[in-house]
């Protein structure tokens, strides 16, 4: 075989090898990949961002602290997906936490599964723990308020163009008397162009 044969197929091979191995690069979380045109991790921090700072510049808090004196004391309820697409909602859920926890302007109080964890290493305590440094039964805060929500989508597609429609609603109700104090909503509208070669 000839060098200047055996110099194509080592190219050949070169470049196949190249278009085989899998490349994974490292990028930056602000910065937007919308790849499919699903709701991703992009749609749920902005989402809970715009819609946790909307919430917490409402007067329901001002009137909170007038009347008792205190931060309120938020849990995070049911947020159910209601869209056409799987949505990783424990995502969504801890956006939502996060943005509440750090904004500093509420109490926040764990979840229901969270709390029975709690109360479980609690109760461990009594038996193991040195008596004086064991967490005690009946000091749990009490929950304020609760948010709920739904995320609902709406799909119209005509050939390989698609928009896709997403809307995050989210409510925050009063535990004593069941009043709303809040009730936000974003909307989410993505224009899809699949390729000629994409299903």
């Amino acid at each position: 075989m000839s060098s200047a044969r055996l110099a194509v197929l080592a190219l050949l091979s070169l470049f196949i090898a190249a278009g085989c191995a899998t490349q994974v690069d490292r990028i930056d979380r602000d910065q937007p990949q919308d790849l499919s045109g699903r709701w991703n991790d992009t749609d749920s921090r902005l989402v809970s961002e715009e819609m946790v700072s909307d919430m917490l510049r409402r007067g329901w808090i001002g009137n909170h602290r007038q009347r008792s004196g205190n931060r309120p004391a938020v849990i995070v309820g049911e947020i159910r997906n209601l869209s056409h697409e799987h949505i990783n909602l424990n995502t969504f859920v801890r956006d939502i936490e996060r943005e509440l926890i750090n904004a500093g302007e509420v109490t926040f109080v764990a979840s229901g599964i969270e709390r029975e964890q709690i109360r479980d290493e609690r109760a461990d305590q009594q038996q193991f723990a040195r008596p004086d440094t064991a967490a005690q039964w009946g000091q749990e805060l009490g929950a304020d308020y609760m948010l709920t929500g739904t995320i609902n989508s709406i799909i119209d597609e005509e050939g390989r163009t698609q928009v896709a429609y997403y809307q995050v609603d989210l409510a925050l109700t009063n535990l004593q008397d069941n009043t709303r104090v809040w009730v936000g909503q974003k909307e989410i509208r993505k224009l899809i162009r699949r390729g000629l070669f994409r299903s």
